[in-house]
């Protein structure tokens, strides 16, 4: 009976000790977490492969205009009102979206522009003068309202730093000349529309962000105005910030 006891004791301490020894490895893993992130990994399985998503919002300034005429540029928009993403779960995404884009090019303050109503081309003329008044608050912008449509690819290069870059057609489908001055103490807001703008063109936009917080650049190469309806404004350089990419 007492090596019956004996037996049964032994065998308790050796159930004690390897329960202990598993118990070890599942409390580490419990509290410790991985310092590198592997690129190109995405250990959450709970992620979808395909989504429906908004995202995208973004202002830039132009860097390098064609038209020495131009003084600057603003841009601002929502790369994606709508669109549809594939991902991997291995780091990388392919979206498909539509957005709004809005970019507007300042003139320089010595001139600004003007459409003729039977031709229908923009030109640039001066400002008008009077001998006992000054030009004062004067502005003249060529403004354009554009549909895009971005087909994008991004990478993970390390946790939260991805790369984009993305291709876009543009149908550009409305724009407007707004002048304004000030001349004797009276107001002038002068526009005018039905403007004669390329309708459809191509974009190429690169990014870089960090937990959706980012900087990116786009390359406008298309001409603004079909040709012979106004000045030849093409290949535009645009940098700017992005939210929620």
């Amino acid at each position: 009976m007492k090596k019956i006891a004996l037996l049964f004791a032994a065998m308790l301490a050796m159930a004690q000790m390897n329960a202990a020894t598993d118990a070890a490895p599942a409390a580490a893993d419990d509290n410790s977490e991985s310092i590198y992130q592997r690129p190109m990994a995405n250990d959450d399985e709970s992620t979808k492969h395909w989504a429906i998503f908004t995202d995208g919002i973004y202002v830039g300034m132009g860097v390098k205009h064609s038209w020495d005429l131009v003084n600057n540029s603003v841009e601002a928009g929502l790369l994606n009102v709508v669109g549809l993403r594939f991902n991997t779960l291995h780091g990388q995404t392919l979206s498909l979206g539509a957005g709004i884009h809005h970019r507007s090019y300042s003139m320089k303050r010595s001139n600004m522009l003007t459409r003729d109503a039977a031709s229908q081309i923009v030109t640039v003329i001066p400002y008008p003068s009077d001998i006992i008044g000054e030009i004062k608050n004067r502005s003249s912008n060529l403004n354009m309202w554009t549909m895009q449509f971005p087909l994008m690819f991004t990478q993970r290069i390390y946790k939260k730093l991805n790369i984009g870059v993305a291709g876009i057609m543009n149908w550009n489908f409305y724009a407007r000349v707004d002048n304004h001055y000030e001349l004797n103490k009276t107001d002038y807001d002068i526009r005018h529309k039905n403007l004669r703008q390329n309708k459809l063109n191509f974009d190429v936009l690169g990014s870089l962000t960090w937990n959706q917080i980012g900087i990116y650049c786009r390359y406008s190469p298309g001409k603004f105005f079909e040709e012979g309806y106004g000045p030849e404004i093409k290949n535009t350089w645009t940098l700017g910030l992005m939210i929620g990419l």
